[in-house]
């Protein structure tokens, strides 16, 4: 440890230094430098020039030691801390020399780190020195370009870095460089390396503060590069490129461009429905949007990769924040239909796929959560639940107009799920996680008619879709747990739509769904719900799951609604389970043959239907008994485990068969 404690000194201690191995020169250089960086700092201005020539000389001479990542980092920073706080007049000679070595025809890989050395050094002192160093960057940027033309990954990814400092330094005054910069910057945005694509999109940020043809003229060709750039990409490029996409087109919208720039380029402005139509066809489209149809574009089997979808979904989040709550506020019925379009049956190959389908809702459902949850303040939120809610009513209407009680029942099952069903999911888990997030503030909005947010919100619980069934019930669930208050006329209100609506498969399902999901919110709610519920659940799933067998139509939904809501019963906890564990354990005694004999006659019987609502009717059995054994332990009696075991391996021979 002596040794590292010789190494505590503003000028290096070459005695010391000369007495060690390799290794140990390395570590005590690197010690050197971590902590010359401190002393730097707190060291008077005139000692620092006493010995500023011979630190600048040691500095220097370690250029050619083989620094590794860490240390040609901290090298570069005293360098250029030195010169801020010492004289400057060496500081031309000190560039010279980097771009020297920068210049060297060595390609041998162990002259590599001696040039990234270099490049890192120059970033450096142009961002703490700036326009001090005057017009030497035009020549620095010029060698940095010309050495990026040969480097392998490691010297591209610390030349755009280094490029980026420069910029940042020198400001303004990099304009002659701006179109040469962009150019490299742009080739590396697609480079193989995921590091070097991170690189340049960091440096082509610091370049768009300045070059306003990013912004403007080169706007769809820099959207273009960053859907390509999106293409096979690691999470870091998604983020970094992202902020890039969603920081420009931010930019091209609020931009006030000045008059001296104006008159120098021509200026195109931007509206926000070109933005937004930008970043669609990147989301639906991916980079070959804007080329001439390919031929597997023609074919029909082009699909945009999961990389660029979740890219340009991170870029529309940064390109909103950028704008402000404000700015969403005032434009938030413009972006809610926009975004939930991107969904929609006139884009149907974005949803083609189950896996594809999927993948857009979660986008589309992050973009808002991130924008609506992260920038609007309550009143704001509420204003938008509201536009949810209008948004939800035209859905409802397109679907199939509001379907009245009596074709309900009377209406077939409709196998063909209407086409708007991901914009439902999306609009019903946003309004779901925006009650839920308001809690108790959200109440004007639940009471006031003219959103009829309820009645919404329960009118697609139909829905021919399972998805968006599911999501209504979700988003009841968050209204139960925000406001308690309407827990228990929730319940009352689906119970007594799935008694009456018990002919239609789809309410069968739907209101089912809704029950066990307001259930599901109880625990949630200190005052719960009346005692006397259980009893009046518990008739009804007896009564779903014995009328089963009554309508072939309906045998599966009601098979299913009725264990599911034995499950969610199971949920309320032993209080409540206690009083109907009888008949619980009867039902399931009834659904799995009594041993396996019984199982091998089942198998010659039944046609693939009578299998399927005799399978649904198991999953589900065997649903409610792990919800009882999860919420109801107190019941767990060794009688009543032994009346529990004897259909667990007839569900086990089962599953072998």
């Amino acid at each position: 440890m002596q040794g590292m404690e010789l190494s505590h000194s503003l000028l290096l201690n070459e005695e010391a230094y000369n007495q060690l191995g390799e290794v140990q020169k390395a570590e005590f250089i690197f010690e050197w430098l971590r902590y010359l960086e401190k002393l730097l700092l707190s060291t008077s201005r005139s000692d620092v020039r006493e010995k500023q020539k011979t630190l600048v000389e040691q500095l220097l001479s370690l250029l050619n030691s083989s620094p590794g990542p860490p240390t040609r980092k901290l090298l570069a920073k005293n360098l250029a801390v030195l010169y801020s706080i010492g004289d400057t007049f060496s500081v031309y000679e000190t560039i010279d020399k980097c771009n020297d070595l920068i210049r060297s025809k060595d390609d041998s890989p162990s002259y590599l780190p001696t040039k990234l050395a270099a490049v890192v050094c120059l970033g450096s002192l142009y961002k703490k020195l700036g326009r001090i160093l005057g017009n030497t960057f035009t020549d620095t940027v010029g060698n940095i370009l010309k050495a990026m033309k040969s480097a392998e990954s490691q010297g591209r990814y610390e030349i755009m870095l280094s490029l980026q400092n420069i910029l940042n330094g020198v400001g303004a005054a990099a304009a002659p460089c701006h179109r040469d910069v962009y150019k490299a910057a742009k080739s590396c945005l697609t480079d193989r390396s995921m590091a070097v694509r991170c690189a340049a999109a960091k440096c082509l940020l610091e370049l768009q503060n300045e070059a306003i043809f990013m912004w403007s003229t080169d706007l769809d060709s820099v959207a273009t590069l960053c859907f390509k750039s999106f293409e096979g990409s690691n999470y870091d490029v998604r983020i970094s490129v992202s902020k890039l996409l969603g920081t420009i087109l931010a930019k091209a919208i609020i931009s006030k461009h000045p008059g001296a720039a104006a008159s120098r380029q021509s200026i195109r402005r931007v509206s926000l429905e070109e933005v937004l139509e930008l970043l669609g066809t990147g989301f639906l489209r991916g980079s070959s949007g804007f080329l001439r149809a390919s031929g597997d574009m023609l074919k029909g089997t082009s699909s945009v990769s999961r990389d660029v979808r979740v890219g340009v979904t991170q870029a529309y989040v940064v390109f909103v924040s950028t704008l402000g709550g404000a700015w969403l506020e005032k434009n938030f019925a413009i972006f809610l239909s926009h975004i939930l379009s991107l969904v929609s049956q006139s884009h149907p190959k974005a949803t083609q796929t189950q896996i594809d389908a999927v993948c857009c809702r979660r986008c589309i459902s992050f973009i808002l959560r991130a924008t609506i949850g992260g920038l609007l303040g309550e009143k704001a939120q509420i204003a938008a639940a509201k536009e949810i809610c209008q948004a939800i009513w035209k859905l409802k209407k397109v679907m199939d107009a509001v379907l009245s009680d009596s074709n309900l029942e009377t209406r077939l099952s409709s196998t063909d799920t209407a086409a708007s069903q991901h914009m439902l999911v999306c609009a019903l888990q946003e309004l779901g996680n925006l009650i839920h997030s308001l809690g108790t503030t959200a109440a004007p909005l639940l009471q006031d008619s003219s959103a009829g947010l309820l009645d919404s919100v329960i009118s697609v619980i139909p829905h021919p879709s399972t998805s968006v069934r599911l999501a209504a019930a979700w988003c009841l669930h968050c209204i139960a747990v925000a406001l308690p208050s309407y827990l228990t006329p929730l319940v009352d209100h689906c119970l007594e739509r799935l008694t009456v609506l018990k002919s239609s498969p789809e309410a069968v399902t739907g209101f089912s769904f809704a029950v066990a999901a307001l259930l599901g919110a109880v625990k949630h709610c200190p005052l719960g719900i009346p005692h006397g519920k259980g009893k009046i659940i518990m008739t009804l799933a007896e009564d779903l799951l014995c009328s089963a067998a009554q309508n072939s139509r309906l045998s599966a939904q009601r098979t299913q609604a009725g264990w599911l809501l034995i499950a969610a019963l199971m949920t309320l906890g032993p209080a409540v389970v206690s009083h109907h564990l009888a008949r619980v354990l009867l039902l399931w005694k009834c659904v799995f043959p009594a041993a396996s004999k019984d199982l091998e006659t089942e198998k010659s019987r039944g046609d693939s239907f009578t299998w399927q609502v005799t399978l649904e009717g198991r999953a589900g059995a065997l649903s409610a008994v792990k919800s009882f054994v999860s919420h109801c332990g107190e019941l767990l009696t060794e009688e009543i485990i032994q009346r529990l075991l004897p259909p667990l391996p007839c569900a086990v021979d089962l599953l072998t068969q």
